[in-house]
């Protein structure tokens, strides 16, 4: 072993197991289709099955009429705007860039033809039998007997546009580059489904989890709403998954014990991320995948809090993740819109303001961060040289404009928007930042191409709009390189202040212990992530929850029903030191 001194504890497949409801979930499709037979009472019968995007809705029909007959089957595809149609409806919020689209905040409704949807209505209520209607926005075509929700999980969503050439909604660019079907997914097509999707939160019946192959569950929705309700109760995690990189390292296939060791390397793990990660919960010895948007849009104040609904709506508002470089190279050197910038250009609702919290780092060689400004940078000179390094003409001077600093074990860097950086080679980094995570400006990239085989894109205009031209070297150091403060210290434990910079709204407060610590969370989430030590354990002074285990480098969410906890070194850890990141937001 490289890089612990002992095997990985890290789970890579957390769930939550849910009391009760051990009747109420189903796996493979002849158990539910038994289930849903037993609801089918009528001699007419309108099964409605509302698809997410990505779900496969052909693997979907076949399995359902295999033990379930129906007189007639409509399928909701029928009822949009041809393609063309559509691409023009959206063409301003597609935009014509690679990677960046506007956000688009409207209905499946927008893009149905309303005379296709009158001949499906026509259709629904003329059948005779039992009828199927399946699709994306089915439930528009009219009152079901039966409503299942068919979910889909944004992670895997985006392995189906990689891997089995998935398309984006209503269009036939199966075969288009990743970016860009991820561009349209997160710009538009998620956002409508989800837009959708809470629209049948308080009607479905059943609610399917299609996200692997001929393995669905299904489960009702009491065991639905009443699963995540316990869920929110107590500490929990997201599901992370792990993704290589043009620039990735090896620490994450030992630290993480990632399954796939053939992987070329690991670059970056969302291990806290709602918008994107999902969340698992079993009930008896059936686990059912729900996408951390269902969450979040179901129960937005008691995941968040109060405070924080207020101000970021059904947004959890901190992300976690790792960046590995460790036997990598350089992260690009990057910048990110300001906030003004982030709701003009892409609509979005807050910017994606990061910091840096180093995990390990290379103890044989210099570590380091580019971080903001020099005092001897000149935005003309600066702009020409990122032009002529684009072009190929030039190898970008970095040091000539970014400050080169030190980067060591435990330290931590804020990155508020508009400033220049740029993670080393051979280091681990849990970025702690807002959520928003894909509006990164590459200003330079150090002449790579892209694992796919085409040039990284860099986003120069973008970037040269939103540096902060006037925070130099001396700003720098005092803001967003500054030692630890001290917040309180006694014979078990010391809380530190390590970030964010006042420009920031996520405050970080690492906490090293030998016993027992006590944490308030003012009815609002907690993030924490175990940075030091083997494990730990979470208790609630009030017996609200079971106790719960932390290892090494996972992450878990404090949702905002609890008030209070404790966190203890335990197990292997039991007796030693070890030392959690915290991070909430500031009000």
């Amino acid at each position: 072993m490289k890089y612990l001194t002992s095997a990985s504890n890290y789970e890579k497949h957390p769930t939550t197991v849910i009391q009760g409801h051990d009747n109420q979930a189903v796996q493979g499709y002849e158990d539910i289709c038994k289930w849903i037979k037993t609801k089918m009472t009528k001699e007419r019968n309108i099964v409605c099955v509302d698809c997410y995007i990505g779900v496969d809705q052909e693997e979907l029909l076949e399995g359902l009429c295999k033990y379930l007959t129906f007189d007639k089957i409509i399928r909701s595809d029928t009822i949009f705007y041809d393609n063309d149609k559509i691409y023009e409806l959206l063409k301003r919020n597609i935009t014509d860039d690679r990677v960046y689209g506007i956000a688009y905040y409207g209905k499946w409704m927008d893009l149905v033809d309303p005379q296709r949807l009158a001949n499906a209505r026509e259709e629904a209520d003329t059948a005779t039998g039992n009828v199927l209607i399946l699709g994306t926005a089915a439930d528009y075509i009219t009152k079901s007997d039966i409503l299942v929700l068919a979910d889909m999980t944004i992670w895997e969503i985006q392995m189906r546009y990689r891997h089995e050439h998935l398309p984006n909604f209503h269009t036939d660019n199966a075969d288009e580059d990743m970016i860009r079907k991820f561009k349209r997914g997160y710009f538009i097509d998620w956002r409508i489904g989800n837009v959708h999707k809470q629209s049948l939160y308080d009607k479905f019946d059943f609610y399917l989890d299609t996200v692997k192959h001929n393995d669905p569950r299904m489960i009702d929705r009491e065991a639905f709403e009443d699963g995540l309700t316990q869920l929110l109760q107590q500490p929990f995690r997201t599901v992370p998954f792990f993704d290589e990189g043009l620039w990735g390292g090896q620490w994450m296939k030992e630290v993480c014990d990632v399954e796939d060791k053939d992987r070329i390397n690991y670059a970056w793990s969302y291990n806290l991320l709602f918008q994107e990660n999902e969340v698992n919960i079993t009930f008896k010895d059936i686990s059912v995948n729900i996408p951390g948007y269902t969450l979040m849009q179901r129960f937005p104040k008691q995941l968040i809090g109060e405070k924080g609904f207020a101000r970021f709506g059904a947004e959890y508002p901190i992300r976690y993740d790792f960046l590995d470089t460790m036997e990598g190279g350089n992260l690009s050197l990057q910048v990110h819109p300001n906030q003004q910038y982030m709701v003009q250009n892409f609509a979005m609702p807050f910017t994606q303001d990061e910091s840096y919290y180093y995990l390990d780092c290379a103890s044989d060689e210099e570590t380091y961060i580019y971080l903001g400004l020099t005092d001897e940078a000149n935005r003309e000179e600066m702009e020409r040289d990122l032009r002529l390094a684009s072009e190929g003409k030039i190898d970008f001077p970095a040091e000539k404009y970014a400050n080169k600093l030190p980067a060591k074990k435990h330290d931590h860097f804020s990155i508020p928007a508009g400033t220049v950086h740029c993670s080393g080679a051979n280091t681990m980094v849990l970025e702690i930042s807002s959520s928003p995570c894909i509006f990164t400006f590459k200003l330079w990239d150090w002449g790579r191409i892209g694992l796919d085989g085409l040039p990284r894109p860099v986003h120069i205009d973008h970037g040269m709009k939103n540096i902060q031209w006037d925070k130099h070297t001396g700003w720098i150091k005092e803001k967003c390189a500054f030692d630890p403060v001290l917040i309180e210290e006694d014979n078990v434990h010391k809380e530190e202040r390590t970030g964010l910079c006042e420009l920031q709204f996520l405050e970080c407060r690492r906490i090293w212990m030998t016993g027992k610590t006590t944490h308030c969370t003012d009815g609002e989430t907690n993030a924490l992530n175990l940075i030091s030590g083997k494990e730990a354990l979470i208790e609630s002074p009030e017996g609200q929850f079971a106790p719960f285990i932390i290892h090494f480098a996972e992450s878990v969410c404090i949702p905002a029903t609890i008030r209070s906890y404790t966190i203890t070194p335990y197990g292997e850890s039991e007796g030693k030191e070890v030392a959690i990141m915290k991070t909430f937001v500031r009000f």
